[in-house]
């Protein structure tokens, strides 16, 4: 499985609960998609939101996501990291 860090422009004004939430129904379903969400992280002032997972493809991805009601404007594969 690949590593992919997706990116959400229009979040602006979320809010700890809200991004708990949205993760939260990615995690409910991320199974249908062999995708496994591991976190996201927001700037509620800018409205960004980026979440890090693995999955298959950046389709499966995007699949979770539309279901969740929060479709991804960017999904970008993380080939290498380091720690």
């Amino acid at each position: 499985m690949a590593k992919f860090m997706d990116v959400h422009h229009s979040m602006k004004g979320i809010t700890a609960e809200q991004l708990r939430e949205a993760h939260n129904a990615d995690l409910a379903i991320e199974g249908d998609e062999r995708v496994h969400f591991e976190a996201a992280w927001a700037d509620p002032e800018s409205g960004l939101v980026y979440c890090l997972s693995e999955a298959p493809s950046a389709e499966a991805i995007q699949r979770i996501h539309e279901r969740a009601g929060h479709k991804a404007d960017e999904i970008h594969p993380v080939p290498l990291s380091v720690r």
